[in-house]
């Protein structure tokens, strides 16, 4: 399955509580919360490049599949990580506590993100 496409986010839970735990400061994530983002992915083979656009701030990435690559979070940091596959619609990542699941059904993309400090 390709991931290539464009995706609005069209809903969000616990975005407050994961945002704490990750660092976010109070006064981002309260202009945050409400901002429906657009992710944008390229994919070719094992290759990704991933540019989420957030308000005013974008945030790219680049990863091939299995190997260790730096990503951008949401704060701005960069962290080491592994993108690995999971059947042949799912990527996962684990990086500082943080375990990403991002889900690709049709044309609709799920992400579901959980801090260590909230499970």
């Amino acid at each position: 399955m390709n991931f290539s496409g464009k995706y609005q986010l069209q809903s969000q839970e616990n975005f407050e509580a994961f945002m704490k735990a990750v660092g976010l400061p109070d006064e981002l994530i309260q202009k945050g919360k409400d901002i429906k983002g657009v992710s944008e992915i390229v994919q070719n083979g094992k290759h990704f490049k991933l540019t989420i656009t957030t308000g005013s701030k974008v945030i790219q990435n680049e990863f091939t599949l299995g190997e260790e690559c730096e990503l951008e979070t949401m704060t701005g940091e960069k962290v080491k990580a592994v993108v690995q596959m999971e059947g042949d619609n799912k990527l996962v990542t684990t990086f500082k506590g943080i375990k990403s699941v991002t889900e690709l059904n049709g044309d609709i993309i799920t992400n579901v993100s959980w801090h260590s400090e909230l499970v």
